[in-house]
């Protein structure tokens, strides 16, 4: 194989697919490229070697990422393969037995390997120049933190813990030192990220560890009580409903982080939870709701289920569309079940006709549809806060304390260039108008 020409920098372009996790793995790998000397370009053409970083959750996630990689073979030919899916090498080398090489999840050290094997490095300290924070693949004012890596509960339906290991959290110091350097290269927001985020520090044994002048456990509470003296947005991702989930309200009530917790309730029907291997306590789950909003009014709840799980019957899908209505919550997602390869579900008896899965989960989404809709409505005339994500023409398109990126609503804000709005910037918008999924409103003050 030919080497690049000494006086040319080796060039790899990066394909991310996949949850915010991976989007941090990815992150971590094209910070150590650039560290190396390595260009990162944006077309196939221009690139000595692609890196390819699958997800492997489920089905549909297979399918793009070897759609991916057979793509990145097709126009370049020198392919790497990395992420959840590099589990199944051998799922990989049967639809592309030409990559070069394939590791899991988390496997920075033989993404280089492989890197080094096909472009050796060629480093000058004096010209590749690094921020402090790495790079980011999120626009420059919002960032994923990732506080842990794996899971210990073992859900019927999900392969994760086969693919990342058992729950290993990062120490409290490391996650605040790393936030600390994002805020410094002008990150407003961060977006706390794991696979169970509640469950953080109980593998360390809450261990306590000091950062600036204080002390602080490697636990959910501590982190957040961290973070929120850094003067920037900080919002929730994929917390389960333990009790210790009640810590971080006057938090949030106090204004010190976001009031949004993202919460995957999954399903209604106690007997469905058990089978998913899932907290199946729906009526405490309703109770602790009502207890959150009574301490909390702003709190935003955004959560995911899955319908047409096996032995689903519609007794119990209707449990499901009930919690809906009595739960009232902000954001859903849903999705009909789909069997991933692994998975210890596939062999519970009654699977769903899949006629029927996609007939449920048309019903749920109409009905949450509904909430969603009248929860947005009673917006309309106050103001609301909002962080600025791009121009578009005449508007500006942002996102107010409710809305994560790329899966909640956006705030269009009309008069939003007139106005002088720039990307990262914060503003005050006078809600005019509203639908199902977005809010719309005028400048009321920057």
């Amino acid at each position: 194989m030919s080497q690049p020409s000494p006086s040319v920098q080796p060039k790899v372009g990066f394909v991310s697919l996949g949850c915010p996790k991976a989007l941090v793995d990815s992150e971590r790998i094209l910070t150590q490229l650039r560290v190396e000397g390595y260009e990162l370009v944006q077309t196939y053409a221009d690139a000595d070697v692609v890196v390819v970083n699958t997800c492997g959750f489920i089905d549909a996630a297979v399918a793009e990422s070897l759609d991916a990689i057979g793509e990145a073979l097709a126009e370049n030919g020198k392919v790497i393969v990395t992420g959840c899916l590099g589990k199944r090498a051998d799922l990989i080398r049967q639809a592309h037995p030409d990559v070069l090489a394939i590791s899991g999840p988390q496997d920075y050290a033989s993404v280089m390997q492989a890197v080094h094997a096909v472009l050796p490095p060629k480093h000058d300290p004096f010209l590749d120049l690094v921020p402090a924070h790495g790079l980011k693949l999120t626009p420059k004012h919002y960032a994923y933190l990732k506080i842990s890596e794996g899971c210990n509960h073992r859900c019927s339906f999900c392969i994760i813990p086969s693919m990342r290991g058992d729950l290993v959290s990062r120490p409290v110091d490391e996650v605040l030192r790393e936030a600390e350097a994002l805020v410094r290269g002008g990150v407003k927001e961060l977006l706390v990220v794991s696979q169970d985020t509640s469950a953080y520090g109980v593998d360390l044994k809450y261990a306590p560890r000091p950062w600036r002048d204080g002390m602080y456990e490697t636990r959910m509470r501590a982190l957040c009580e961290g973070l929120a003296t850094l003067g920037v947005w900080v919002r929730l991702h994929y917390v389960y409903p333990y009790p210790h989930v009640d810590e971080v309200i006057p938090l949030m009530a106090e204004g010190r982080l976001l009031p949004y917790l993202d919460i995957p309730f999954q399903h209604a029907s106690p007997r469905i939870l058990k089978l998913m291997k899932r907290p199946g306590a729906v009526d405490k789950t309703l109770e602790r709701i009502q207890r959150w909003r009574a301490a909390c009014p702003d709190l935003t709840l955004r959560s995911t289920f899955i319908v047409g799980f096996p032995g689903e019957t519609e007794a119990e899908f209707e449990e499901l569309l009930d919690f809906l209505d009595e739960a009232q919550l902000d954001r859903v997602g849903a999705f009909a079940y789909s069997p991933v390869e692994g998975a210890a579900a596939n062999a519970l008896p009654d699977p769903v006709p899949e006629e029927v899965k996609q007939e449920r989960l048309a019903r749920f989404m109409e009905r949450q549809a509904a909430i969603s809709e009248a929860r947005l409505a009673a917006k309309v005339g106050s103001v609301q806060e909002v962080l600025v994500d791009a121009i578009d023409g005449e508007l500006a398109i942002a996102r107010s304390k409710a809305d994560a990126p790329e899966i909640d609503g956006l705030v269009q804000i009309q008069d939003g260039r007139t106005a002088g709005l720039k990307p990262g910037e914060f503003a005050q918008v006078r809600i005019l108008g509203s639908d199902e999924h977005d809010l719309y409103g005028e400048v009321a003050a920057v």
